[in-house]
């Protein structure tokens, strides 16, 4: 990217905050997206002030380490944050981090940063982290889903985030998984009130959860792909049913948005063999004869949400 001139003033420090439900976590990055600086904390548990205080600290100590110096300060700040922002009320809503949620997180911070911020949903970070100069870079329409804990989606449009009318847009986790059958019966309930969404088949603990009922066995996601990759039958079978059910969603998602590439992020998301059968079971169900999007694994790591928060401000803004 172009930083100016010679005589231009330098670009503006950009910071990104990733408040996650254990952890908040800080970057600096410079123009070109390269990190300057990086922190984390321990998440207050339930205490919303003290959460507030964490993230101005860490703001703090990053505009004053010496790798700011070269920058335009005060920073600039993008939030990454659990859940998305009311349009009726302003306040948090949806945060598995309970203690957000009814809360002017937007304005008390803005007040204690003294400053204007930008703000976006987690997923929506790791969207635009993977769009801007990820395993999406150069795509027009860049779908980034999060297979972890729980199930986010994103959705990236010419660089820019999708957030909809009401700041659920790319909310895939908490759609019902298509297409259920005998096979997908009982519907697990969801912390959201309802049962057999996308996120209780294929997040982290869906993933170990089926292969528990179906086996008795008390496994982890990650214990259960390294059994299929040795060959353990039963593991196998249990993964292959997570591909299938995947294939089924994100065709789901090919049919309303027919996205160039799909990136996945997540602890799931390194399973290899799910880059290989998805796209190999998916067919059945896109409405297309050929299918050209890509299903890619993330560039960025654990990096690409708090990376995403800093690229919500344009280099020069």
């Amino acid at each position: 990217m172009d930083n100016g001139g010679a005589g231009d003033p330098p670009p503006r420090l950009r910071i990104g905050v990733d408040l996650g439900g254990t952890k908040i976590e800080a970057i600096a990055i410079d123009a070109a997206g390269r990190q300057l600086a990086r922190l984390r904390r321990p998440t207050p548990q339930g205490d919303y002030a003290a959460t507030l205080e964490a993230i101005a600290g860490l703001v703090a100590a990053i505009e004053t380490d010496p790798a700011a110096a070269a920058h335009l300060l005060p920073a600039r700040i993008g939030i990454g944050t659990p859940g998305a922002f009311s349009s009726a009320s302003g306040q948090l809503k949806n945060s598995n981090s309970t203690c957000l949620n009814g809360r002017e997180l937007a304005a008390d911070l803005e007040a204690r940063l003294g400053r204007p911020l930008r703000f976006a949903n987690d997923a929506n970070c790791f969207a635009l982290s993977e769009a801007v100069d990820g395993a999406g870079a150069g795509e027009q329409v860049v779908f980034g889903v999060i297979l972890g804990t729980g199930v986010g989606g994103g959705i990236v449009v010419d660089g820019r985030v999708l957030e909809g009318r009401n700041s659920i847009a790319g909310e895939w986790g908490h759609n019902p998984l298509p297409l259920m059958d005998a096979h997908d019966a009982p519907r697990p309930a969801c912390y959201c009130g309802r049962s057999g969404c996308v996120e209780t088949w294929l997040s982290g603990p869906a993933l170990a959860a089926d292969h528990r009922r179906v086996t008795g066995q008390a496994l982890s996601a990650v214990d259960i792909a390294a059994g299929a990759a040795a060959g353990d039958a039963a593991c196998a079978a249990t993964l292959e049913r997570y591909c299938e059910r995947a294939a089924r969603a994100l065709a789901g998602v090919i049919n309303l948005l027919d996205p160039d590439v799909i990136v996945l992020g997540g602890g799931v998301s390194n399973i290899d063999a799910l880059y290989e059968r998805i796209p190999a079971l998916w067919g059945r169900y896109v409405f297309s004869d050929r299918i050209d999007t890509r299903l890619a694994r993330n560039r960025h790591g654990d990096s690409s949400g708090v990376r995403g928060a800093a690229w919500l401000w344009p280099a020069q803004g």
